[in-house]
């Protein structure tokens, strides 16, 4: 069911203001997925409390650290319908989810938090897996190179 987007449009800017892009088409997705190189977060966005109360304060806290994945992206389950099927496509091995954050290195899944793991879980411990998964597979920030 879609929801009016005046409702769902704060929900979207909890993202968009973290620098992270929305992909709201199939045609984005691959694009930006498609031939990705590099590490790439993909948060698929929600309605439910879950997604307010855990998951997207959590990737303010970890995209606030030093290490930082190349790109970050959102897709919202439930509004952009093509968009969020085609994320979830290439999240090889697991079912669909929302909220969702995945984590990509060259097109792979080598981090993914799925909502059993952000359910219940305050935002500082999914912050501070997400955290520990940019520290093992984003590339060194500018002052460590």
């Amino acid at each position: 069911m879609m929801y009016p987007e005046q409702i769902v449009a704060p929900m979207r800017e909890e993202l968009t203001r973290l620098g992270v892009q929305e992909l709201r088409t199939a045609d984005a997705v691959h694009d930006k997925l498609g031939k990705a190189q590099g590490t790439q977060l993909v948060i698929v966005n929600s309605v439910c409390g879950c997604a307010a109360r855990n998951a997207r304060p959590a990737v303010a806290m970890a995209l606030a650290g030093e290490k930082k994945p190349d790109a970050s992206y959102t897709v919202f389950a439930g509004q952009d319908g093509d968009a969020t099927q085609v994320a979830r496509g290439y999240f090889t091995g697991y079912p669909p989810s929302s909220p969702s954050i995945a984590l990509l290195k060259d097109g792979d899944v080598a981090f993914m938090l799925e909502r059993w793991q952000i359910e219940g879980r305050t935002a500082q411990e999914i912050a501070a897996d997400m955290s520990a998964a940019f520290e093992k597979y984003c590339a060194q920030t500018p002052a460590e190179a």
